[in-house]
């Protein structure tokens, strides 16, 4: 262990060394002087959720089930989606969308801790968990926005219904989607552009079953300031901006649905968006969960246990939500199941 001492004015450290080993210098501020505890890490540490063996057993049984139950269900919505022509519109393209979102969501950590249970290990490598970062994000960023494109898609369905086919033309759902990727890309390649260039940090273990972006980002060196204003910045942009236009849009769907004069005409309008409505009720309501059980909770694995409901329950639930309150799915189900039999 080497012991480096440095003199600096509102200056971070740099890293000395490509390999894993302590450091501990001093940081001169105003007016005082601030030790530090940094490691050039290769590898970290995530959180286990039990180091009982027994337990470790069923818990692997448990999550192994829930992914293949996630990844079935999903995957059986978009082949039913591609296989009948009668779902080749904008409603369940998107929705195909979301599902395909979904899976790549789940398979980016859900596999990995699987593995990280059956093996008893919890380590991650730097360029692992950059990885597994930057896909968590693509597609946990692809949910965010397909859920407002879906929600924008039922406002023209209900409060535009003459115009409906011609402001959702196959090429404005295209274009749609793409912005929606390209702008979960750029977001994924902003955080690797600020943690690529690290490779000194404050400790090695992320109080999370994956690497969670916001933890890496309070993990390094640099000043907090820079971290935290990117925080915000994607908080507004892919949190405030897309609840936003989610609320306005069922706010004037709940203005058009009021004005029907029949409740069966009122029943069968909310019947085409309570799917969706519901979907977004369990995507945002688990994030903000997590948000309150981080912000209230010292526990690590408290948090990591509350990271699952957004992680792997809910993209679960998707399928059984869609195919259980949708007769157009029922139907091609069972058109399905007939074709096989």
């Amino acid at each position: 262990m080497k012991t480096i001492y440095r003199k600096t004015i509102c200056k971070h450290c740099v890293p000395l060394f490509p390999f894993s080993i302590p450091i501990f210098f001093s940081r001169r501020s105003t007016g005082c002087v601030e030790t530090q505890n940094l490691t050039c890490v290769l590898d970290f540490h995530l959180v286990g959720f039990s180091e009982d063996p027994t337990l470790q057993s069923l818990l692997f049984g448990l999550f192994l089930s829930m992914y293949l139950v996630t990844v079935l269900g999903n995957l059986l919505i978009i082949l039913l989606i591609i296989s009948n022509t009668h779902l080749h519109t904008p409603m369940y393209f998107f929705l195909c969308n979301l599902s395909l979102a979904d899976v790549g969501f789940t398979s980016t950590m859900v596999p990995k801790m699987i593995v990280d249970i059956h093996i008893h290990s919890t380590v991650i490598s730097y360029m692992g968990c950059l990885t597994q970062m930057s896909l968590f994000l693509i597609c946990g960023c692809m949910d965010d926005l397909i859920l407002t494109v879906m929600a924008y898609d039922r406002f023209v369905a209900i409060c535009h219904p003459l115009h409906y086919q011609v402001i959702m033309n196959p090429h404005r759902c295209a274009f749609l989607v793409s912005v929606s990727f390209v702008a979960s890309l750029l977001e994924s390649l902003l955080h690797n552009l600020i943690l690529l260039p690290v490779t000194c940090f404050k400790a090695v273990e992320i109080s999370n079953f994956f690497c969670d972006p916001s933890q890496l980002l309070n993990l390094t060196c640099d000043d907090t300031f820079n971290h935290d204003t990117v925080i915000y910045l994607i908080g507004i942009v892919f949190g405030f901006f897309p609840i936003s236009g989610i609320l306005f849009s069922y706010y004037k769907i709940m203005s058009s649905i009021l004005k029907i004069p029949s409740p069966d005409g009122k029943c069968k309008a909310f019947s085409t968006c309570g799917s969706h409505l519901l979907v977004v009720c369990l995507f945002y309501g688990s994030g903000f969960g997590v948000y309150l059980s981080a912000s209230f909770s010292t526990s690590s694995r408290k948090s990591a246990v509350a990271s699952l409901m957004y992680t792997l329950v809910t993209p679960m639930l998707n399928p059984f939500i869609y195919s259980l309150r949708n007769r157009d799915i029922k139907r091609a189900l069972q058109r399905t199941v007939n074709r096989i039999s």
